[in-house]
């Protein structure tokens, strides 16, 4: 018990509780996009997500993300949280309780799949998004978790870097939204066009409270109060900002008038790429990686989903598949040990070999989300059936699953 360091704790403690704080930010940041008779059916699969991961996780996804079992995925030992207890595990945290690391990586395993949401608003059985959520979790996040983080994980001894999940939450979360966006189809009355927003202060809250528990995010990944998580602090919220103002600035030039709500998803795509690279990376690469990659983002949103046709209603995909592999790229290129002397220098500090050793992470972590969850949504469909009627569907899925409104007053 010596060996906890009250001042490490209550960071990770109140990163946990910054994170958290991030599903309910991300409910409003998708609800405000959704229209009206839609934004209960996207608050509820948020708040649900939070209620059902925090079970799962405490009953045995630790364990199969954490726990020691092979290569690909952990053990049942620490089942039911059984000998995770207040003495700190040296493998993952010396200086914390070990149940204050388990509860901060529970706020990621929430996150992850509340992200995939954005692919298939509108349109998905509530029953079959429980299924989906149970089977998703235990399938794919917690093998890829185990892969990215855990002692004698596959892709971690590759070498590759993920301070806080590039690779984990953003890549896997945003490729199994594409999975979902070609499994369901499109809306009905789609036309490759974006729906207008039906509360866009919303939406702008939403990203606010993300960015905000961004921090906890990045910086609670250090998991310490200490230099890096100060400087994974002050990178995170650079390449934010850079990735606004960048958002912005490009969508005055395509389309003649920067807006709110490209500023906000600027933003997020910042926050996003920023992710994998926050605990390597000094402030002008941060500002590099936040300029640039809204400008990646921008493109595959504006250029790449019309081109291809695919429903990625909110652009999960977009900003979460292509920012997160555009971070992971970036990390093995400003990369570097002066920032943080357990990671690694990339290119551009003389080391080739980590910029190759990111690319294999982002492609192996992007084709095992992509086919796990595809099969998962198809198996769904086959038994269950994954869409709302179409009657349903132009009800809103505030009426025919939640038999609620957001509104009193009539549309």
């Amino acid at each position: 018990m010596d060996a906890i360091n009250s001042g490490d704790t209550a960071w990770v403690l109140a990163s946990s509780a910054l994170v958290m704080l991030m599903t309910p930010g991300l409910a409003f940041f998708y609800g405000g996009m959704v229209r009206r008779k839609n934004i209960l059916g996207v608050l509820m699969q948020c708040m649900i997500i939070l209620c059902i991961l925090s079970i799962q996780w405490v009953l045995f996804g630790y364990s199969l993300a954490f726990g020691k079992g092979n290569s690909f995925i952990g053990g049942l030992e620490w089942a039911g949280l059984a000998g995770v207890g207040a003495e700190p595990n040296a493998d993952y945290a010396a200086t914390i309780p070990h149940q204050a690391f388990m509860i901060f990586q529970a706020m990621f395993a929430i996150i992850t799949p509340a992200l995939i949401i954005g692919a298939f608003v509108e349109r998905m059985k509530f029953s079959a998004f429980i299924i989906f959520t149970i089977l998703w979790a235990t399938l794919v996040y917690d093998p890829l978790c185990h892969m990215v983080w855990a002692v004698g994980g596959f892709i971690r001894n590759m070498g590759a870097l993920d301070f806080a999940g590039g690779t984990v939450v953003h890549i896997n979360a945003g490729v199994a939204a594409l999975a979902a966006a070609i499994v369901l189809g499109k809306r009905t009355g789609y036309d490759n066009k974006p729906t207008p927003l039906h509360n866009l202060p919303f939406t702008v809250l939403g990203g606010a409270l993300l960015w905000f528990g961004w921090f906890g995010f990045n910086a609670g990944s250090a998991l310490a109060a200490n230099g890096l998580a100060t400087s994974a602090f002050v990178v995170t919220n650079t390449a934010a900002a850079a990735a606004g103002l960048s958002w912005a600035l490009v969508e005055w030039w395509f389309s003649g008038k920067p807006t709110m709500f490209g500023t906000i998803t600027g933003a997020v795509a910042g926050l996003v790429a920023i992710t994998p690279a926050s605990g390597f990376v000094s402030v002008i690469p941060a500002i590099i990686i936040g300029a640039s990659v809204s400008v990646v983002c921008y493109l595959g949103v504006s250029f790449l989903k019309p081109k291809f046709g695919y429903d990625d209603s909110l652009d999960a995909f977009g900003v979460h598949g292509i920012g997160g592999a555009w971070g992971a790229i970036m990390t093995g290129l400003f990369a570097s040990k002066a920032v943080n002397s357990a990671g690694a220098d990339g290119l551009f500090f003389g080391n080739p070999a980590l910029f190759i050793i990111q690319l294999k992470a982002v492609l192996i972590s992007a084709v095992y989300s992509f086919v796990l969850s595809f099969v998962i949504f198809k198996v769904i469909d086959l038994v269950m059936g994954i869409r709302v009627s179409q009657e349903d569907e132009v009800v809103g899925l505030d009426l025919s699953q939640h038999h609620e409104r957001a509104y009193t007053i009539l549309e």
